[in-house]
């Protein structure tokens, strides 16, 4: 043991702390008594080690029963408790090395049994009817797959195995300082393996895995929304013995169509109008994203900018058989490049129009205000 002082009194917590006030404890004491911040501190670093030593105890469940039992004899003579801790880089398992994965991200795998290899991401660009009806799309990936040569094991020579890795003594990790912090990263001689092959695979060279181009197939649901990001488990790059593949992440990218525009569940469609068809009334024929047609009334005396609304004519609503709806937006166009005849027509139609505030009233109203505007002024 490197201290026989009582562990939550070196954490300075009740005896019946909870992990998180265990956690946060042993935070505030691991900073305080760094040897990066007293550097030649000699009571400082063992401080630092009580420290440690008692936080590897008390956080685990198994341990602190045993200790809250027996005391510190509870791991003399082979107890298999918290001594080992040599030195302000020699972390448990469970010290400096969690808090600081979990804060910043920087934690290493502690076992080649808990990593994966690397996941991939591809995009696939569908079109807005593909999206409205759902798709199977084969994707081509660059990826690596189990060495054909050696089936995985990385040694061209099965009887000769694989051996304990010496940088790493078989944790698949080592410790760098970097400043004020020890982080763990995968060991670069085994690539986190813990194990290096005594005779490598001519194929693969040990890792296990061999470049390759692969087809996945993928099934896009109706109703996907562009940049939605589909997760395939398992279908990324192969890792080799004892790792797990990683994923297969499909960015799908929804064109632009020429008559559609969507917005969440429904469609929006820009209809251009004469101005006669806007004035008189007709009946038009509109193209539905489903393939089909709607027939729509439109009323005499439509204004540029009214919408129309067509239920159940919209998108899909993924995992659901509902839709939205389709809006019609009308846009009246106003005739260029006049014959005589129609010039005639449309001047005639000005002088008879005695009464625009009926005719136009909007244009008519804001002319009005416009002359208030300039006799007020």
């Amino acid at each position: 043991m490197v201290t026989k002082t009582d562990f939550y009194e070196v954490l300075e917590v009740s005896r019946t702390a909870t992990q998180e006030e265990l956690k946060k404890a042993f935070r505030k004491k691991a900073m305080q008594y760094h040897p990066d911040r007293n550097p030649g501190d000699k009571e400082a670093e063992q401080k630092f080690k009580e420290v440690n030593a008692a936080y590897e105890v008390l956080r685990d469940a198994d341990k602190r029963a045993a200790y809250d039992r027996y005391g510190h004899a509870a791991f003399e003579n082979g107890g298999g408790g918290a001594g080992g801790f040599g030195g302000f880089g020699g972390f448990g398992a469970g010290g400096l090395g969690d808090i600081f994965e979990q804060m910043f991200g920087m934690g290493g795998q502690r076992s080649s049994a808990q990593r994966t290899a690397a996941d991939i991401q591809v995009q696939v660009e569908i079109s807005l009817t593909e999206a409205f009806t759902g798709i199977k799309k084969d994707v081509q990936i660059q990826t690596r797959v189990t060495c054909s040569s050696c089936h995985g094991t990385g040694s061209s020579d099965p009887e000769k195995g694989k051996t304990t890795c010496a940088s790493c003594h078989g944790r698949g990790v080592v410790r760098v300082q970097q400043g004020f912090f020890v982080v763990e990263r995968p060991c670069p001689t085994c690539q986190g393996t813990g194990q290096t092959v005594e005779s490598p695979c001519s194929i693969c060279h040990g890792s296990g895995t061999e470049a390759a181009t692969d087809v996945v197939s993928v099934d896009i649901p109706a109703g996907i929304e562009d940049g939605t990001r589909i997760r395939l488990a398992g279908k990324g790059e192969a890792g080799g013995e004892n790792i797990q593949p990683g994923d297969l992440y499909v960015l799908v990218s929804v064109e632009h169509h020429d008559l559609f525009q969507r917005e969440g569940a429904h469609i929006y469609c820009r209809v251009p109008l004469r101005m006669t068809q806007a004035a008189l009334g007709t009946e038009i024929e509109v193209p539905v994203i489903d393939g089909t047609s709607a027939k729509v009334k439109i009323p005499a005396g439509t204004q540029s900018g009214e919408t129309l609304r067509l239920r159940g004519k919209g998108f899909s609503i993924l995992h659901s058989r509902a839709r939205g709806d389709m809006y019609l937006q009308m846009n009246i166009e106003t005739p260029r490049q006049l014959t005589k005849h129609q010039r005639e027509l449309l001047e005639e139609f000005e002088k008879e129009a005695d009464d625009p505030q009926k005719a136009s009233p909007e244009s008519t109203g804001f002319f009005k205000r416009v002359k208030d505007f300039f006799e007020g002024a």
